[in-house]
C-alpha cells in the first residue's frame, strides 16, 4: 500500500448509497472501482426500459419513486445534483384512496413536502457519479469472495465466476447481501464477505429484516384523467400500497408521448404471502403474471374507470427495503483495523435520503483513515 493514502479501494453495489460514496472518494484523490451484478447503477433507483410487442420503448421508475430530504447534510449533495441537472422537483398533487368507502381523500397541501425525481430517470444520479473522474465501473460482475489478506494487508476480491478482480487497500459494500444469508437463498453459495472475525460489524451477524415488495409496470394508451392524483397512497388495501403516474415526472419527454405509464407498489404483506409460496429464487413467468393480474385488478377495484393496459409487468423487490436501520448514529459500519466500511439505507434510514447519508459517512470515513496513515 502507498505511504501517506489508501489509493485503491472497492465499493461494491452501485445504487446511490455506493454511488456516492465512490464519487466522493473519487474526488478525495482515491482510485475508486466499483463493481455492479446489474447491466447499469442505479439499484432500487435503476430505471427500467421495456419494448412492446409493437416495438414501442417505455421507461418506468419501478424502484424508489422519488425522494424527499430533511438532513442538510443530504440537501448539500441534492443541490449539487439540481446544479448539474441531475434532479428536478415532481409538483404534481399526491394524497390517497380509501379501497374501504371508494374516495380519495388526504389531498396533500400544497408545498408540504419537496419531492425530487432523477432526471431524466431515477437512476440519472448513480449513473453520473459512477461516471466521474476517478471512479471506474464494472457492471455484470457479481462479487463472489472479498478476503482480507493478512500478510498483504490488503482484501482481495474474487467474482462469483472465479475471475481476480483485483486487491485493494480499502473495501465499501454498499449491498447488504454481500454478507447476508440471502446471497446464499439465492446463489445456493455462502456470502462473499465473512464478518465473523470483526467485532466492529458483529451487528451484521443479525438478519436484517426486510419488507419485500412487488412492483407492477403498466402503460395505457389514454391517460387516466378520471384520477384526480398522480401519486396515490392506499388506504384499507391488502395488495396495493401506492401508485404513481411516472408520466408526469419532469424530464420524461423521452417517454411515449402517446401514452401515460403508470407504477403500482404492493404491500409488504401482500409480498410476504407470494415468497412464502414461492421462495426466493427467480419467479416463473406464470407467477410474476399472476401477481400482475392480481394488482391490477385492485387498481380497477378502486371503481375509477381503469382501462385494460397495452403493457403490464410485474417485478419482484425480493430483499430491497430494510425494515430498521444498524448504523447507529454513525449511519454506516466501519472495521478501522480492516478499512472495511458497510453502508445502505438499512444503516441510516429506510429510504433514499439514509442510503445518500450513509454513503457520505462511509467515504468519510476511509478518508479520514486515510489522512491519518
Amino acid at each position: 500500500m502507498s505511504s501517506g493514502s489508501l489509493s485503491k479501494v472497492a465499493v461494491i453495489g452501485s445504487g446511490i448509497s455506493g454511488a456516492v460514496c465512490a464519487s466522493i472518494l473519487a474526488a478525495g484523490g482515491v482510485s475508486v472501482t466499483v463493481f455492479e451484478t446489474g447491466r447499469g447503477a442505479g439499484g432500487r433507483m435503476s430505471q427500467r426500459r421495456e419494448t412492446t410487442e409493437d416495438g414501442r420503448v417505455l421507461f418506468f421508475d419501478h424502484g424508489a419513486p422519488y425522494f424527499s430530504v430533511s438532513d442538510m447534510e443530504v440537501m448539500g449533495v441534492v443541490r449539487s445534483w439540481e446544479a448539474r441537472g441531475l434532479v428536478s422537483e415532481w409538483q404534481v398533487p399526491f394524497g390517497s384512496f380509501d379501497q374501504s368507502t371508494g374516495k380519495f381523500v388526504d389531498f396533500e397541501k400544497e408545498g408540504t413536502t419537496k419531492k425530487y425525481v432523477g432526471v431524466p430517470g431515477m437512476n440519472s444520479m448513480c449513473k453520473a457519479l459512477c461516471s466521474d473522474p476517478g471512479v471506474e465501473a464494472k457492471y455484470g460482475i457479481t462479487v463472489g469472495k472479498v478476503d482480507w489478506l493478512c500478510d498483504r494487508n490488503s482484501w482481495s476480491l474474487i467474482s462469483v465466476d472465479g475471475q481476480d478482480l483485483g486487491q485493494f487497500d480499502g473495501v465499501v459494500a454498499s449491498d447488504k447481501n454481500v454478507v447476508s444469508a440471502r446471497f446464499t437463498g439465492v446463489t445456493g453459495r455462502p456470502p462473499p464477505l465473512d464478518i465473523t472475525s470483526s467485532p466492529d460489524l458483529a451487528i451484521l451477524s443479525q438478519d436484517i429484516p426486510i419488507r419485500a415488495c412487488f412492483a407492477l409496470m403498466l402503460a395505457f394508451s389514454e391517460p387516466l384523467s378520471w384520477i384526480p392524483l398522480k401519486g396515490v397512497s392506499f388506504k384499507n388495501s391488502q395488495v396495493l400500497s401506492w401508485a404513481y403516474c411516472d408520466s408526469s415526472k419532469p424530464g420524461r419527454s423521452h417517454a411515449s408521448s402517446n401514452c401515460e405509464c403508470w407504477v403500482l407498489h404492493s404491500t409488504a404483506e401482500y409480498a410476504q404471502a407470494v415468497i412464502a409460496r414461492t421462495g426466493l429464487k427467480k419467479l416463473s413467468s406464470d407467477a410474476l403474471s399472476k401477481v400482475a393480474e392480481e394488482l391490477l385488478c385492485e387498481f380497477q377495484a378502486t371503481g375509477i374507470n381503469i382501462p385494460r393496459p397495452f403493457f403490464m409487468k410485474a417485478h419482484r423487490w425480493g430483499s430491497a427495503f430494510p425494515a430498521i436501520a444498524i448504523g447507529g448514529d454513525e449511519k454506516c459500519l466501519w472495521d478501522k483495523n480492516k478499512r472495511l466500511a458497510i453502508c445502505g439505507d438499512f444503516c441510516a434510514s429506510p429510504n433514499v435520503e439514509g442510503a445518500v447519508l450513509s454513503g457520505i459517512r462511509a467515504a468519510s470515513k476511509i478518508l479520514e483513515k486515510s489522512s491519518n496513515l
